[in-house]
């Protein structure tokens, strides 16, 4: 071998600079090494183990790493052929096939043809791969539709028909915040600040941000509804200052004079 690349290297020389001549050096020796790991598991099913660690490693979600599954063991399950050896066309193929079959959205192929094109750019950046097949299927265009807006009205006519003190409470924090409902059931007492109208949310992927109230009157609203939730559920009276008394409504005589609600 050290033969060859001699007579590789001497054929070049009147071509090629100095540095030119020895970056083409480190690579004919990575490449004709006998040496050479070869990163060449046996199945499609080895690539898809080692993606998977991968992306446990960066950080996705279990439901994250559940998506990219699903989606990519659908495609090997249509696509007989070797990962290593997968065509640009074989996969545009089988996303046409794969609208028409399920009768989906546009929406839902392109988030199948994101799923897939993150497999195969992570297989060409770890050199399983000499180019990813997906570099040619763009982005598929879809409508942009505008969500209608719930009414002022409607939310009032949400609220007088909730029959839970806790309910009210649910329904003026997500209107006020705009956070997920997922957050919402994740939220506890400790994460709102009163003070600065805020509270503390931990999104998706366990992303920890700050939502603030939209209006002064949605705020008294969510504020009086969480006071009158707490109240109802611990049976305890909160002063003026947000603080707890020592009695519980339910050993008052009379209200007390610090407390907001009696």
């Amino acid at each position: 071998m050290e033969e060859r690349l001699v007579n590789i290297m001497n054929e070049n020389a009147e071509y090629l600079n100095i540095s030119q001549l020895k970056k083409l050096q480190e690579v004919l020796l990575k490449q004709l090494s006998d040496k050479a790991l070869q990163k060449e598991p046996a199945a499609n099913s080895d690539y898809l183990k080692l993606f998977l660690d991968a992306k446990k490693i960066e950080g996705c979600s279990d439901r994250t790493i559940k998506y990219y599954r699903g989606t990519i063991e659908h495609l090997l399950a249509h696509i007989s052929t070797p990962v290593r050896k997968i065509t640009t066309d074989e996969v545009r193929s089988y996303l046409v096939d794969y609208q028409q079959i399920n009768n989906c959205s546009k929406v839902t192929v392109d988030n199948v043809r994101r799923n897939i094109s993150s497999f195969f750019s992570w297989l060409e950046e770890e050199d399983y791969i000499l180019k990813s097949p997906m570099r040619r299927i763009h982005k598929i265009k879809t409508k942009t539709v505008v969500k209608e807006v719930i009414s002022d009205e409607t939310i009032e006519l949400m609220r007088d028909h909730c029959t839970q003190i806790q309910d009210v409470a649910i329904i003026d924090m997500l209107y006020s915040t705009g956070i997920r409902v997922g957050e919402l059931v994740n939220l506890n007492i400790s994460d709102v600040n009163l003070n600065q109208r805020e509270c503390i949310v931990y999104g998706k992927g366990d992303k920890e941000r700050r939502e603030r109230d939209t209006g002064l009157f949605l705020f008294l609203a969510v504020l009086g509804g969480i006071i009158r939730y707490s109240v109802h559920r611990t049976n305890l009276c909160i002063s003026r200052n947000l603080t707890i008394c020592s009695q519980t409504t339910k050993g008052h005589t009379k209200p007390c004079t610090g407390c907001m609600i009696p």
